[in-house]
């Protein structure tokens, strides 16, 4: 039984009321049935001739937004949701893009003829409203029963490129296993090269469900190396085979620990959806160095300094997701510093090491990516679960507050006016002198700054 919030289900008791037949369908359906919490509500109306005749009917329950108006939907802001309604239609692909297609309205498609144009089969049931049936003309709910993942028609399937993305992340997500002609056809398509139509911001969407929604986000990385998919992103593809010493790293090549370490930082996600994100990336990419670095030296396997010639190709890789250059400029410090909790717990380091370091990465988010890196391998050490060196660091870190962000400077440019100098290329030099002078415990309060200021300085 799939159960609509009550305002909503007066509004499709209304559209009944005038012959209409709304229809549940789409993602509610389906995580309803698995016994998830669904926020996305779509309702296909049957019956009706134009948008424009909906678009009347549902303007008395609240505002209609009908920016996706040319693909047949309107959204419907009802309180703190926005339920999406559409009328039936059928999709004909006229040109490469997502946005090649060609629309046809039709009210009067029965709802197999309308399933048709879907993804997969899980995604193609509905749920009569009126009725209180199930609608399952492709054997959806058996499908999730049996873990499976199919297309609903392989011609339309093929279409959309995207869809080998949407596969790969509702495997991930979902724990499905693709049918074997889903993996045919898919391996098909990735040969003729459809993807490379596909514009960035949509793959990067694809991406964003599968390391945000997944409990195991290795299960659709994995699908992407099988399917082949993997050639458009050669800095992935690059750590394939790459070996490591076995002492540290049993578990195997470096495709292997780094598959096991998004899984591992899946575990440690905080909630937060863009903190997340960038952590999730920074596991994918912080060993991508190492197809670069690694080699063979007296007899071991090293991969020296493969956090810094890691730093060019993780900027590549995301340059081909998105452009958030913010983004970017998050992860990136990680990927730099994610040895240093191990080697600062190993070393001792002291206070202005510390400092230092916070300055140039958020530590707390540093621990996180250290931790996943620690436990995503086969170690003795790795399997009793717990990450000594991040502990260590994060209690440090949090005595000299500089867990979350760097050390507060004492001493500002205003001060250095304060005290009769003119702007100059020169304060940036003095500052960092300052800086550096404060990390390492030559002041600790304003007063004695700007005596400090006075003396060494010449002020």
């Amino acid at each position: 039984m799939i159960t609509l919030p009550h305002i909503l289900q007066n509004i499709c008791q209304s559209l009944i009321s005038k012959h209409y037949r709304p229809v549940v369908v789409g993602g509610y359906v389906r995580d309803t049935l698995q016994g998830m919490a669904s926020k996305d509500i779509d309702i296909e109306v049957f019956g009706v001739q134009s948008l424009d005749d909906l678009e009347t009917l549902l303007n008395e329950f609240g505002k209609v937004n009908s920016v996706g108006k040319s693909f047949g939907v309107l959204k419907l802001q009802l309180e703190k949701t926005e339920v999406d309604f559409s009328i039936p239609r059928q999709e004909k692909k006229v040109g490469q893009g997502h946005k090649g297609f060609e629309v046809t309205l039709d009210g009067a498609l029965s709802f197999k003829e309308a399933a048709l144009r879907r993804d997969f089969t899980i995604n193609a049931m509905g749920f009569d409203i009126h009725s209180e049936k199930l609608l399952d003309p492709f054997d959806g709910q058996k499908a999730l029963e049996n873990k499976t993942l199919h297309y609903v028609n392989a011609e339309t399937f093929r279409e959309d490129p995207l869809r080998l993305y949407r596969a790969m992340q509702f495997s991930a997500r979902f724990e499905l296993t693709p049918s074997n002609a889903l993996t045919s056809l898919a391996r098909e398509m990735v040969a003729e090269d459809v993807l490379e139509e596909l514009p960035k911001e949509r793959v990067f969407e694809e991406f964003k469900k599968l390391l945000i929604k997944s409990k195991k986000p290795s299960i659709g990385l994995v699908l992407m190396s099988d399917w082949g998919m993997l050639k458009h992103f050669k800095e992935l593809l690059a750590l394939h085979g790459v070996p490591q010493d076995p002492i540290y790293h049993p578990e195997g090549d470096v495709w292997i620990h780094t598959l096991m370490v998004v899984d591992t930082m899946a575990k440690l996600r905080t909630g937060v959806h863009k903190r997340d994100l960038y952590l999730m990336l920074a596991a994918l990419c912080h060993d991508l160095g190492k197809a670069d670095s690694t080699e063979i030296i007296e007899g071991k396997i090293r991969a020296i300094g493969h956090e810094s010639s890691g730093l060019p190709l993780t900027e590549t890789f995301l340059e081909r997701l998105s452009d958030e250059k913010a983004l970017t400029e998050c992860i990136m410090p990680l990927v730099k510093h994610h040895l240093k909790p191990m080697q600062f717990y190993k070393q001792g380091a002291k206070a202005p090491a510390i400092c230092r370091l916070a300055r140039d990465v958020n530590i707390e988010d540093l621990v996180l990516l250290a931790e996943a890196d620690f436990l995503g391998r086969t170690t003795p050490e790795a399997l009793k679960g717990e990450f000594e060196a991040g502990k260590w660091l994060l209690e440090h870190a949090n005595a000299l507050q500089v867990a979350q962000k760097p050390l507060d400077a004492l001493l500002q440019g205003r001060d250095l006016i304060m005290l009769g100098l003119k702007p100059s290329k020169d304060f940036k030099l003095i500052l960092e002198r300052a800086y550096d002078a404060q990390i390492e415990g030559v002041f600790s309060s304003y007063e004695e700054a700007l005596l400090w200021l006075k003396r060494d300085i010449n002020v």
